[in-house]
Parts: C-alpha cells; sequence; structure tokens
C-alpha cells in the first residue's frame, strides 16, 4: 500500500514540475524578442560603464599620464599580463628618479580582475568599456599603454632651484657640523682616556722603605 502511495506522490510532483516548466516556456513564447543589431547599430548601442574590455592608462588633457613606474600592478597580476621596463633619469636638482619606460599589456591573457586598477597608488590605470578587441593574431593582443611621447618634465623656475641649492647647502652644512662635533667628541673622549691614566699612575702605592736601626755608639 505504501509503495502505490509513494508511486502516485511521485507522478504528481513530476506532473507538477513539467507544468511549472511548460508555464516558463510558454511565458517565453510570447515574451517580445529584443534583438540587436550589431554591427548596424554600432554608433548608438550602450556598452555599461562598469564593463570591463582593456587596460588603459590615464592620461590628462597635457598628455601626461600618473604611472610612476611602482610595479605594484605588475606583482599583483595573477596571470603576468602586465610587464614595466622602467629607466633612470636626472633631475634638475641632481638626483635620480625612476621613470616608465614601456608598460606592456597581453589583452589575451588579461582575467578583468581589475587589482591592478584598485592596488594602483596613483590612480593612473582604468578600464575602458570598448569592447571591439578582435584581432587575427595573438601578437597583436600585446599592446603598449604609454603610447604617447613621453613629455619632458617642466623646468624649474629660478625661485625653486635657489631653494634646491640653499637646503643643499644646508645639507652639507650639516653633514660638515655633524662631522665636527664628532671628531670633538673623539678627542675628547682620549683627553678624558689620558687624564684617567695620568691620574692611576700617580695614585699608585709606593714600595714601603726599609726601616732604620739606631746606633748607639
Amino acid at each position: 500500500m505504501g509503495s502505490v502511495k509513494d508511486y502516485f506522490s511521485s507522478l504528481g510532483s513530476g506532473i507538477a514540475s513539467l507544468v511549472k516548466g511548460m508555464q516558463v516556456t510558454g511565458k517565453e513564447f510570447i515574451t517580445p524578442k529584443i534583438t540587436e543589431k550589431y554591427p548596424e547599430n554600432r554608433e548608438t548601442v550602450k556598452v555599461p560603464e562598469r564593463f570591463r574590455a582593456e587596460l588603459t592608462l590615464k592620461y590628462d588633457a597635457e598628455g601626461r599620464h600618473k604611472c610612476i613606474a611602482c610595479g605594484i600592478c605588475e606583482r599583483n597580476c595573477p596571470n603576468g599580463t602586465i610587464t614595466l621596463t622602467t629607466k633612470m633619469v636626472d633631475t634638475a636638482d641632481g638626483k635620480k628618479k625612476r621613470k616608465l619606460d614601456k608598460y606592456s599589456y597581453d589583452l589575451g591573457s588579461c582575467t578583468f580582475c581589475q587589482l591592478c586598477v584598485t592596488s594602483c597608488p596613483q590612480d593612473a590605470l582604468e578600464f575602458s568599456n570598448d569592447f571591439e578587441q578582435a584581432v587575427f593574431t595573438r601578437e597583436k593582443l600585446v599592446k603598449k599603454l604609454n603610447y604617447l611621447p613621453e613629455k619632458e618634465e617642466p623646468a624649474p623656475s629660478p625661485e625653486e632651484l635657489a631653494r634646491i641649492q640653499a637646503e643643499r647647502d644646508a645639507k652639507i652644512a650639516a653633514a660638515k657640523a655633524a662631522a665636527a662635533a664628532k671628531k670633538a667628541a673623539m678627542e675628547e673622549a682620549k683627553a678624558i682616556d689620558a687624564a684617567e691614566a695620568a691620574a692611576e699612575k700617580g695614585s699608585a702605592p709606593k714600595a714601603p722603605e726599609a726601616p732604620k736601626t739606631e746606633n748607639n755608639n
């Protein structure tokens, strides 16, 4: 008796599931269809702003980017998609500065995880929503993101040059003063050691003299 009851129970649940599925199918039959007429509507198609299509460097109106070639994006990329080449240049104040030479990005191996964008300390990266990235060879998927010519560093003003020279002179004077103070402290320490050694030598106990004998004659 129990088996017959279980049979009809499972049969009823199966029929209910079938009816529910047919309802979804029937609803799709009468739903109006939406067809994207691509590429005819290429000029009017709306791509979501948050769609990640290709990594790009942010350039300002003067054609400069914010990348400082720190390499954080390269280290955080899980697929080795990013490769940075850097160079050292001389600045106006006589210091060395690391600059970006080549920013290589392999679109074919990118997972669009956006770790590079979120970890960039300079906010120099972003993903574009240009989805038309189809090419015929894989080599064309490797792109140089710093495609614009590198701008020269602006020449410092006379006031800034004077400030840099004053800071340099102040550092040199401070270093000389520190060296002189160190030398004086060493000479003072030597003088103190010599005085203590002389004092210890002068206070050393003398050998006892032989006792004198009285002559009664």
